[in-house]
């Protein structure tokens, strides 16, 4: 099948480096809805995803209106009795070296901006439960993946989140994926009657930011390029 790819056809927006820069995980939205036909064009542009083979192992469970908060609700029902901690796909067992680092000073960002104290478990694990408050987001969306397919399944729909993060940030539409969600896969499996044949991977809230939040204020760091990327001439 061709494809026209011709500038004619392409609608003016920001550059892909742009998009880029400017994406970060968003954790405290606005409540009003977007237009179904917004987010529909989020998922259009996802799916031109590459995968191996052309398999597009990936499919995405989505909630507007009442459903968004009625996942809400299934979602915080039992937090801190361990109730429904049971991800399909394992969770790192540890964190060591760089990868620790990163991560402590990520949650540490984020307790500062809302003013959570060190050691205090209490605020930090209200904090963490608002993972499944959905950050207030109008919107939510699970992703799964073919379990037959392995690890290269899930990391075709690796990139496919990617694309879709990118897509919402090229729309003006803040977003925010966590894994936090995969750990009470029975609950959502059971919301979206998700067959078993699927493995659930992660979920994203998603809306309009709410800049005053303070949440928001901060950006995480990224490694320099010269730490990641080995040359060979």
């Amino acid at each position: 099948m061709s494809v026209d790819r011709s500038s004619k056809n392409r609608v003016a927006g920001p550059s892909l480096a742009t998009v880029i820069e400017q994406r970060y995980s968003c954790r405290a939205f606005l409540p009003e809805p977007l237009p179904h036909s917004l987010i529909e064009r989020m998922f259009e542009l996802a799916r031109q995803s590459p995968s191996w083979c052309n398999t597009q192992p990936w499919h995405a469970y989505v909630t507007e209106g009442n459903a968004t908060d009625q996942l809400r609700s299934k979602l915080a029902n039992g937090l801190g009795e361990s109730i429904g901690i049971d991800p399909d796909i394992g969770m790192p067992a540890t964190y060591e070296g760089a990868h620790l680092e990163r991560r402590r000073e990520s949650g540490w960002q984020l307790y500062e901006a809302v003013g959570v104290p060190k050691g205090d478990r209490q605020a930090s694990a209200r904090q963490a439960a608002k993972n499944f408050e959905l950050f207030g987001a109008p919107h939510a969306a699970v992703i799964t993946v073919d379990s037959a397919l392995g690890a290269y399944g899930v990391l075709d729909v690796g990139i496919f989140i990617g694309h879709l993060l990118l897509a919402a940030e090229s729309l003006g539409v803040a977003a925010v994926a966590q894994a936090a969600i995969a750990m009470r896969s029975s609950t959502v499996r059971e919301f979206f009657s998700i067959p078993k044949e699927e493995s659930v991977l992660l979920g994203i809230s998603f809306g309009r930011a709410d800049l005053q939040h303070p949440t928001n204020s901060y950006r995480t760091n990224r490694a320099d390029a010269t730490s990641v990327v080995r040359w060979r001439a």
